[in-house]
């Protein structure tokens, strides 16, 4: 769940390991290892395990391919910057080309100039000739070099079009989580931050936190293939339920947070009841026998923002409504004013 501390004891666990590793303390390779660390990304779980175990270095082409292949952010920051050149060096090649005409445009206003003081002299019928003869050359060449940039002009904005496109779908990437395909923490900030400018202009709004009941029992069981399974099963339910403004991200690990805009506490209780009922009907089948292994189920707390009221409330009263459903049993949903509630924290006391 989450809890700040946890997240700390993760952050100092991941540099004491870089230490021994002999691994560079960059924000790139503490990414890595804090992954390891918490044991949210089931590929570097086992790959970093394989190479700690046999006691083999951590090399920069191997921490490259880790963070290409395992990190959701890795890719789309490569392909962005890939994207950013390619606009800039369109940019820089349609500045080339305006100035060659520019410096074009100037060369025939002289020719011009120059040819308008020479028509007045005392010249040849011949050499007024040549003279209106060099006229006409200069022209078309500027009219072939002026339709030449105009052809080359017209396609700037296709290609620059499709760089755009190439842009948004990386943006999107961006905001994916590579594994189950709903957001990630990324995306789900910034749903947060514009649900809390509408709570201040008096929308209601809902955070719904969940967890997978003994997951850690998936992979340890299964193996991390089938864990993996799981958590699409679970993304693939919570999409199922939230529709329109809705954001249902994965939050890291088996951790999922659903943000549920225009909708009362009553009514995303009711929403978070249909999610957990949906996981309740999927079931781990063995292919080779199709005999069912295990049932899976969700925890859920539900909180609701108030106006002016700091994110992190909203999270923390979600968290211990979460850490309630766990506490009374699991596969529960338990919201804010829950009387369970209440009975836990006087337990707790």
């Amino acid at each position: 769940m989450f809890k700040p501390d946890r997240e700390q004891g993760f952050a100092k666990a991941a540099l004491d390991l870089m230490g021994e590793c002999q691994v560079l303390s960059t924000p790139e390779n503490f990414e890595l290892f804090y992954a390891f660390s918490a044991g949210e990304n089931p590929a570097i779980t086992q790959v970093m395990g394989a190479v700690i175990a046999a006691t083999k270095p951590f090399t920069p082409e191997l921490l490259q391919d880790l963070r290409m292949r395992c990190l959701s952010g890795a890719r789309p920051a490569l392909a962005m910057e890939a994207v950013g050149s390619n606009m800039s060096a369109k940019i820089d090649d349609v500045l080339t080309k305006l100035e060659t005409a520019s410096r074009e445009t100037v060369d025939y206003k002289n020719t011009l100039s120059a040819a308008t003081g020479e028509l007045g002299s005392d010249r040849s019928p011949t050499d007024q000739r040549k003279l209106v003869d060099g006229l006409i050359a200069a022209t078309r060449e500027m009219e072939q070099r002026t339709k030449s940039l105009e052809d080359e002009l017209q396609a700037s904005p296709t290609q620059v079009t499709e760089l755009r496109d190439k842009l948004d779908n990386v943006r999107k990437e961006s905001l994916t989580d590579p594994l189950t395909n709903i957001a990630n923490h990324k995306a789900f900030d910034d749903a947060v931050k514009a649900a809390e400018d509408a709570v201040a202009h008096g929308e209601e709004a809902c955070l719904l936190l969940c967890d997978i009941d003994f997951f850690k029992k998936f992979n340890d069981t299964w193996g991390h293939q089938t864990g993996d399974q799981v958590l699409r099963l679970v993304a693939s339910c919570l999409s199922e339920n939230t529709k329109g403004r809705d954001t249902a991200a994965r939050y890291g690990g088996e951790e999922f947070a659903v943000l549920l805009r225009g909708t009362s506490l009553e009514a995303a209780t009711r929403v978070a009841g249909q999610i957990r009922q949906t996981v309740e009907t999927k079931k781990l089948v063995k292919k080779s026998t199709g005999d069912v292994l295990c049932t899976i189920t969700i925890s859920i707390g539900v909180s609701q923002f108030s106006p002016g009221e700091p994110t992190e409330a909203v999270i923390s009263r979600a968290d211990a409504c979460l850490y309630g459903a766990k506490h009374n049993g699991r596969n529960l949903v338990i919201h804010q004013n829950d009387a369970r509630m209440a009975a836990l924290e006087t337990s707790a006391a």
